[in-house]
């Protein structure tokens, strides 16, 4: 067993570093969310200042390409990296109707109109980082309104929205994935949020990351499951897994480790892929297999710093914020573990049959799943 353990890691291993090799070059082509900022002047009047890759957008690269290498407008789009900040600027400007149609500002409800006031593109600079430009709409507030909402083109990706209220200088943040729209934000900032309310915020978010948005994680977490019907190595596996991903989750967050997302992520999908295999070949926690998971939950930590990151917590609330997330996603695997428990252990734990009819078939499933990630993440992401 401890044989065919290490013949799977030895596997792994090859191809972790066949992946660094191939994706190391696409560090500088990620197509990052669109960092929103709103503030609201005494009620009256909105700003609106967003920072992204006008490149991307003008070449049509959307959030269904985390490369543009990949992309089929990669030329298009290295063509428009080249250019001065003046020429890209107007070529934006051309774009930006089109553009301003695929965004959405409510307040109270209500779609309202507005327009570009500036557009910010910095030199080139450094080739091996892509260029973040900012553009800047703007609006009147309509006599009376209350709250205000937000939504990005899915076609042009996420979008982190920060929100600062008139009469307070509190940021009111949240991640919206591939199109979604916010909920409604008051245009007036009450007191700055206590402590416990930040931490519950951040509960929640953590634990919506893994149960329902985080499915890569899930099948990381249920992989760890399926090892044994024993608690022991349950136990011992998602202890090194949490250990290690509050590591790097604290790590990344403060900036002391930045790996790119083009690296993590296939990995964290080869990680799948180990733990489900493993189960195919044993049903023992073998010696080897904490340190495996262990190295595992770092990469999975740093996945999940990416999502407070592009929040852009302040400062002073990194702690507050980290640690909820952190329950956030405790909870969250809990769940995983508990609904499985559930669905198959409790009731045909102890049945002859259940390792050939319910941990191998599941454990094949998870890792052809993972296998695909890997290969869509490395080649067509």
């Amino acid at each position: 067993m401890l044989l065919s353990s290490l013949a799977c890691l030895r596997i792994v291993c090859l191809a972790v570093l066949a992946l660094s090799a191939t994706v190391s070059a696409a560090i500088a082509h990620e197509v990052r969310p669109a960092i929103v900022t709103a503030t609201f002047e005494q009620a009256k009047r909105f700003d609106i200042a967003i920072s992204t890759n006008l490149e991307a957008l003008l070449a049509g690269i959307g959030p269904e390409h985390s490369d543009t290498d990949h992309a089929p407008s990669a030329a298009q789009y290295n063509q428009l990296r080249a250019m001065p900040p003046d020429e890209l600027r107007n070529r934006f400007a051309a774009f930006s109707a089109r553009w301003l149609d695929g965004i959405r500002i409510d307040l109270d409800g209500v779609r309202v109109s507005a327009l570009v006031t500036g557009i910010e593109v910095p030199e080139m600079g450094n080739p091996t980082q892509a260029r973040i430009s900012t553009v800047r709409p703007s609006g009147d507030v309509p006599p009376g309104a209350k709250t205000f909402r937000w939504q990005y083109g899915a076609a042009f990706g996420s979008s982190v929205l920060r929100v600062k209220q008139a009469g307070t200088d509190e940021m009111v943040t949240s991640w919206l994935k591939d199109g979604a729209i916010s909920e409604p934000v008051p245009l007036t900032g009450a007191a700055p949020k206590s402590k416990l309310s930040l931490f519950l915020e951040y509960v929640k978010l953590g634990f919506v990351h893994i149960v329902p948005e985080g499915l890569d994680h899930i099948l990381f977490v249920l992989g760890l499951f399926f090892l044994s019907t024993q608690v022991r190595p349950l136990l011992v596996q998602v202890t090194a897994f949490t250990i290690a991903h509050s590591i790097t989750l604290a790590l990344g967050l403060y900036g002391i480790v930045q790996i790119s997302p083009s690296i993590v992520e296939p990995l964290i999908a080869l990680s799948i892929v180990y733990v489900a295999a493993e189960n195919i070949m044993t049903s023992k926690l073998n010696r080897w297999r904490p340190f495996v998971v262990f190295g595992f939950g770092l990469l999975h930590g740093l996945g999940f710093a990416g999502i407070l990151q592009e929040l852009n917590l302040p400062r002073d609330s990194y702690a507050t914020g980290l640690i909820g997330f952190n329950v956030g996603v405790e909870f969250g695997q809990l769940a995983v573990i508990a609904l499985a428990y559930l669905a198959t252990t409790m009731w045909f734990g102890r049945e002859t049959w259940y390792r050939s009819r319910i941990v191998i078939p599941a454990s094949a499933l998870i890792a052809l799943t993972g296998l695909f990630w890997t290969v869509q993440r490395v080649f067509y992401s």
